[in-house]
């Protein structure tokens, strides 16, 4: 297991900076708030996955980050790690330590997801999260905060990420998403369709004056 250690470097972006930014695109996963054996609770946006059913659970699920391709497909030493320490980095725009930790993840051939903050909403979400400036990188449940090549690659090197990509060919990295999304406005229902009132052909005319007895002949 990775030791648990947090990390508040000089190559980071404080969340106060993007207080003010208006509300972004609205596609990302959803937030979990997941409760350890311990009590403890952490915020992820990686579902937590249970451990006597992580070998089966690897066969369908896409890489983070990936286009599309299972882990099934990795390598044996990256499919382990990506399964068992998958790796999210959060960003912010015109944010230089979050693209120099972008690079370094991809020119070392780790696979990850990248969350975008810029909204009010991903920023508490990020706070709950326990971090207070950006780029932001989780390793499994690791986290840390900043950006410093040295510390990223001992934990890289920690959770079994070889040190030189191990992608396969025609590897594309996912689009950045943001970290919460918006609730979709509920559609407007459809008024119900009015009652019909029954059909004058329902009541029977009157019979005329000159047959009062309404007798057909």
């Amino acid at each position: 297991m990775i030791k648990a250690r947090s990390l508040f470097a000089a190559g980071a972006v404080s969340l106060s900076a993007l207080a003010g930014l208006g509300a972004a695109d609205a596609n990302a996963q959803q937030v979990y708030r997941i409760v350890g054996p311990d009590g403890k609770v952490t915020f992820s946006d990686q579902a937590p996955l249970n451990p006597a059913t992580r070998a089966s659970a690897a066969k369908s699920v896409a890489l983070p980050g990936g286009g599309g391709t299972d882990v099934a497909a990795l390598p044996f030493a990256l499919r382990q790690a990506a399964t068992r320490y998958p790796v999210v980095l959060y960003t912010a725009p015109d944010c230089g330590p979050c693209g120099a930790g972008r690079s370094m993840l991809s020119g070392r051939g780790v696979p990850f997801s990248e969350r975008t903050v810029t909204s009010r909403e991903d920023i508490e979400a990020l706070k709950r999260m326990g971090a207070t400036s950006l780029p932001f990188l989780t390793i499994g449940g690791q986290q840390i905060t900043g950006y410093s090549q040295p510390e990223w690659v001992q934990f890289l090197d920690a959770a079994g990420y070889p040190a030189t990509s191990q992608l396969p060919a025609g590897y594309v990295q996912r689009p950045a998403s943001p970290l919460v999304a918006a609730q979709e406005a509920q559609a407007p229902r459809a008024p119900a369709p009015a009652a019909q009132s029954p059909s004058a052909a329902t009541t029977p005319a009157p019979a005329p004056a000159e047959n009062p007895a309404g007798i057909k002949f």
